[in-house]
């Protein structure tokens, strides 16, 4: 009932999906793969390969899966891998960290014809995403097809979860869930909202975070990453990373107030979406600060000014300049971004009152020192002021923060010795899928 229900749903809302596919420049590119209407198979001809279709839907999910996938590829290099995205800067950074390991392709829509389509061409042995981005028809279609379906790096967040836990709703993702192989969860209230949404639990585990296990990025080749930023040694950067609309504005007020005593501070803002670039230029221009942008800094300047980081790629390495870093998404309700990214560089870190989406590296990095929670500019400067004026203390910080880092690493190897179980369809992997020591996790369905 609920299949029939849900694609009726969608096919009435054909029009406005693809309108605001249309509408999106960001969403423009593949469109035809995205409408199941070009091959999807995989690059390269020859005898058929056995392969694990990875998805994460954008930049942050494909920093968390990364690392997953070369571990993958390193232990069985006998798959073919395809990593899917919906966004551009996913697709970008798929082609960025897993050169030569896997292929990218656009995540098809939820359309039942769409989905059945890429499962039949590629055949993959397994399907792994992450973070919970749960596609019905996909799911549905996948153990229609016997495909182990496993969520690896799983969270929910509070409003996710209290928008589905609802009886009605609840049913429907219960019809969704009961698909899963394995769930691979982040934290203890992960794994209890998605076993109280349906979810078998004899088949969701606790594995943690992989964003712990991210390897440092190589700097060996970015010694001149701070001269190209325009950065004299003696000026002190500060880093805000992946900010929204109304968090730029609060940013630059603190840095305003600062720079009266620390004239050296350098502000750096790396906007979420890249392409607000010229909106977010022309905002802070209003305010009177010297603005620059990343990619047209041809010559050294001095004083207090902005960097806008107007180039992809760059962020993760440009943490390890900072004194002091800001993730965004948490002064405005978006939930947060990446908040390891200057921890593990042993950056002090702040975030606003928003973390929903890193709600337990929040209160881990709070707990061990590392952190900062700031409600605004007030906060901001407080912070900045005292770490800019006692290195010693910046430092202790920092230290936390990486430590933080340290401590919890491990979740990689944990998803990695459960998804290894789930190798069914390849030649030399047709043992049921098992947790090693209790017995069979997916029977025959």
């Amino acid at each position: 009932m609920w299949k029939l229900l849900y694609n009726i749903g969608l096919l009435l809302a054909t029009p406005v999906i693809v309108g605001v596919l249309l509408a999106k420049p960001r969403c423009r590119p593949g469109f035809f793969q995205r409408m199941g209407w070009q091959d999807y198979s995989p690059n390269g001809g020859g005898s058929y390969q056995p392969l694990i279709w990875v998805h994460a839907v954008s930049l942050g999910e494909v920093v968390a899966a990364a690392p997953l996938v070369k571990a993958l590829h390193k232990r069985h290099p006998e798959f073919r891998y395809i990593v899917t995205t919906v966004t551009e800067t996913g697709r970008e950074a798929v082609e960025q960290r897993l050169r030569g390991i896997a292929e990218h392709r656009y995540a098809p829509l939820d359309f039942s014809w769409a989905v059945a389509g890429m499962v039949r061409r590629l055949r993959p042995t397994l399907y792994v995403f992450v973070e919970t981005e749960l596609w019905p028809n996909l799911l549905w279609t996948l153990r229609k097809q016997d495909v182990p379906s496993v969520l690896v790096n799983g969270r929910l967040s509070s409003r996710s979860f209290h928008r589905q836990d609802v009886p009605v709703i609840r049913s429907f993702y219960r019809s969704v869930l009961q698909t899963l192989t394995l769930g691979l969860m982040q934290s203890d209230r992960d794994r209890d909202r998605l076993v109280a949404l349906g979810a078998d639990p004899t088949r969701v585990h606790v594995t943690g975070n992989i964003k712990f296990d991210q390897p440092l990025p190589d700097v060996r080749a970015d010694e001149s990453l701070r001269q190209s930023f325009g950065l004299d040694e003696h000026e002190q950067l500060i880093l805000a990373g992946s900010t929204h609309p109304g968090e730029e504005e609060q940013l630059v007020s603190a840095y305003r107030q600062i720079v009266k005593t620390y004239p050296s501070a350098v502000l750096m803002l790396a906007p979420r979406h890249i392409e607000r670039t010229d909106r977010v230029e022309s905002t802070l221009r209003e305010t009177g600060v010297v603005v620059q942008r990343r990619s047209r800094i041809l010559e050294k300047q001095t004083g207090p000014r902005v960097i806008i980081l107007d180039t992809r790629g760059e962020l993760s390495r440009a943490y390890r300049e900072a004194v002091a870093a800001f993730v965004g998404g948490t002064l405005v309700p978006v939930g947060g971004h990446n908040l390891l990214e200057p921890a593990v560089w042993g950056i002090p870190v702040m975030f606003g009152p928003h973390t929903d989406h890193c709600a337990e590296v929040a209160t881990l990095l709070s707990q061990a020192g590392g952190g900062r929670r700031v409600a605004g500019v007030e906060d901001l400067v407080a912070s900045l002021e005292e770490w800019l004026g006692q290195p010693e203390i910046r430092y202790q910080v920092g230290q936390a923060a990486r430590q933080a880092v340290l401590d919890n690493q491990g979740a990689l190897t944990r998803s990695l010795e459960l998804i290894e179980t789930c190798f069914r369809a390849a030649p030399s992997y047709s043992a049921p899928c098992v947790e090693p020591g209790t017995g069979p996790l997916m029977a025959k369905r």
